[in-house]
């Protein structure tokens, strides 16, 4: 025999009792959202007038084969859209599309940085020029991100009340900057595993400056990565759809990972822009 002493209570809980009117409608917790996937759009040619169309179709055959080569061999492939007439710009730009990843360098000129949406193809623009890059990441990005936009004040940055534990925080990454060799392991330091206060934050923004790179990739939630003025250190942030942050670090690296195309994704990338011309053609 079952002691009912054992049983769960009836008559309590969620659903246990008539709802009001007010709550009729169940709220649920809103599910995350906007999480970005490729699909291809395949602009139509007839809506160009007529244009002779070869030297964008060339171009971006160009492209492709480009992307197929780096996937293998790595380093970068650049194409100048200078020579495209308005209708061949046109289909170009709306063939790459914008995808994920996108990045301002604040250089003379200042460069916008948009990838399309095929990974590792980007589009460049400034005020002296209007290319297409073909890398896992732009080399104007990797050619100088940590010069200084606001100076990195290292352990003279002002000492405020509640500093408490970002001052070994800086000598550790000074210290890594210092010794960094493009082979190093990466090093990373998670702020959001280390107890600090809302002041030491500020006083670590302080001492690690700002550099010229700033990249936003956006696909389930925003990451964002951020070049210090220090020398080879980059504030990686992640965010949620809600964007809340919840994860954020210090990476002292070349360039952050999650900022740049897999020889997988320019591999991809290539065998999809093959498809898109065939459909266009």
């Amino acid at each position: 025999m079952t002691n009912p002493f054992m049983l769960p209570p009836t008559g309590f809980g969620p659903g246990s009792q008539p709802l009001d009117q007010q709550d009729e409608a169940l709220e649920y917790m809103p599910l995350p959202q906007d999480m970005r996937t490729y699909s291809p759009r395949i602009p139509e040619i007839e809506d160009l007038g007529g244009a002779d169309l070869s030297p964008a179709l060339t171009l971006m055959a160009q492209v492709a084969g480009a992307a197929q080569e780096v996937s293998v061999q790595g380093g970068t492939r650049q194409f100048d859209l200078a020579g495209l007439d308005a209708a061949n710009r046109v289909l170009t730009a709306e063939t790459m599309g914008s995808g994920e990843v996108s990045a301002k360098v604040r250089a003379i000129p200042a460069i916008a940085v948009q990838e399309s949406v095929f990974a590792g193809i980007w589009t460049l623009k400034s005020a002296s020029s209007d290319m297409i890059e073909v890398a896992a990441i732009p080399s104007c990005i990797t050619r100088a991100p940590f010069a200084p936009v606001r100076q990195a004040l290292g352990k003279d940055a002002p000492l405020a009340g509640g500093v408490v534990n970002a001052p070994p925080l800086q000598i550790e990454l000074a210290d890594k900057s210092a010794a960094f060799t493009p082979d190093a392991e990466l090093h990373v330091i998670n702020l959001s595993l280390l107890p600090h206060t809302e002041e030491d934050l500020v006083w670590l923004d302080q001492a690690v400056g700002e550099g010229a790179v700033t990249i936003l990739s956006r696909g389930y939630g925003n990451c964002r990565v951020t070049a210090t003025a220090m020398p080879h250190v980059w504030r990686v942030q992640f965010f949620n759809s809600q964007d809340t942050l919840i994860l954020d670090t210090f990476e002292v690296t070349t360039i952050p990972e999650v900022a740049c195309a897999a020889p997988e994704d320019l591999s991809d990338s290539a065998n999809r822009l093959v498809n898109v011309l065939e459909a266009i053609r």
